[in-house]
């Protein structure tokens, strides 16, 4: 973990960085690393089994972003760097046969001049001013060959780190998805119906019409009020590690408009309760894949969908940060990381997850609640 922390530190040296200055959030992403580190061993023996995982994975997920980010600006940096070179080959080449020239050859050949002593003097002048130059010139070249040298021996080391990063990262899932799978450990607010819950699937059209008949299913349900969560409303963090794709209300590229955004996140990056709430649903539910509906406060329901894994069971009520479920896809291979880091895309959201507000039976702009983010 020590020589993860260093190469992270490494690739987001004054050498390796772009325009901005991304030190200090790996700096940071560094620090989850090594918890999530210690994480991952404590979960085997702690209390909180799943918090532990939990924050392994988003620590993994944190340190492997940080970690795309630097491969991508080393290997641009070196692309410029090759460029540039390629770019003054011919200069290069000359003073290269320059240098040759003066070295092979004798200090007195290489300041006689046939026209005489005049001439000769004169050379030597010329030859004093022009020498620093070349020597500077020489200098500048080795600085440059050395730093692609170097910034392809800290690609070859980052691609081995982030190797390991990734191997990491899927035990973490497993054995997460594992513990979710045997919990048992979580307050039952209400008990489903499943024969309801069939027949309001079956009925169902659309999701709004879904989300507003949700609580039909419900038996047994507690009569104990839900807390407020309004002076959170702004603050809460994103369900997901992603960037904000679609806006409320905006058009995607087939014309569909819906009351929610979108989020593109990478695969299976792990998705979190934003705050406390009871299940409401969790299932597959028309062409939206895997359904979440929370109800963290009376007659307001977080409606996520598009997930390609979901935890817990209809009626409990989880934590704020607790695991809800795993985005689809496949983690990219190495060389698929590598590739993009070369070619400076970095293309590599592939998943998008829906996020829907409504409070009453209205749908309501999800960023009132929710701080936007970048990843």
């Amino acid at each position: 973990m020590r020589a993860l922390t260093f190469i992270v530190l490494l690739l987001l040296s004054p050498t390796a960085r772009a325009d901005t200055d991304p030190r200090q959030a790996a700096a940071a992403a560094v620090a989850v690393l090594e918890d999530a580190a210690v994480a991952l061993v404590y979960a085997e023996t702690a209390r909180d089994r799943v918090k532990a995982l939990s924050a392994a994975v988003k620590g993994y997920e944190a340190g492997l972003a940080a970690m795309r980010v630097g491969l991508r600006q080393v290997a641009l940096r070196e692309a410029r760097m090759t460029q540039e070179i390629n770019r003054r080959e011919d200069g290069i080449s000359r003073l290269l046969g320059v240098l040759q020239t003066i070295v092979r050859s004798p200090a007195p050949t290489v300041l006689l001049h046939p026209s005489g002593p005049v001439k000769t003097a004169r050379s030597a002048m010329l030859l004093a001013d022009v020498t620093p130059g070349l020597q500077a010139q020489a200098q500048a070249l080795r600085r440059d060959l050395d730093e692609v040298t170097a910034l392809r021996q800290l690609q070859q080391q980052a691609s081995n780190h982030m190797q390991k990063g990734l191997v990491g990262a899927q035990l973490a899932r497993t054995k997460l998805s594992q513990a979710m799978s045997g919990r048992r450990d979580l307050p039952q607010r209400f008990v489903e119906d499943p024969l309801k819950t069939a027949v309001l699937i079956a009925a169902t059209e659309t999701l709004a019409a879904f989300a507003n008949s949700v609580g039909l299913i419900a038996t047994e349900e507690m009569t104990t009020a839900l807390p407020d969560i309004a002076g959170q409303k702004g603050r809460l963090a994103m369900p997901v590690r992603g960037q904000l794709l679609r806006l409320k209300d905006e058009a995607d590229a087939a014309g569909v408009v819906r009351p929610g955004i979108v989020l593109a996140t990478r695969p299976r990056a792990l998705v979190t309760a934003p705050t406390a709430a009871t299940i409401r649903y969790r299932g597959p539910l028309l062409d939206y894949g895997q359904v979440l509906i929370l109800e963290p406060q009376k007659d307001t329901l977080f409606v996520l969908a598009g997930l390609a894994q979901v935890y817990g069971k209809i009626g409990q009520v989880v934590p704020a940060g607790s695991p809800l479920g795993l985005m689809g896809g496949q983690t990219p291979q190495l060389d698929a990381i590598l590739s993009q880091s070369r070619d400076g895309t970095g293309i590599d959201r592939t998943e998008t997850l829906y996020i829907e507000v409504r409070q009453g039976d209205t749908p309501v702009d999800p960023l009132d609640w929710f701080t936007s983010q970048k990843d």
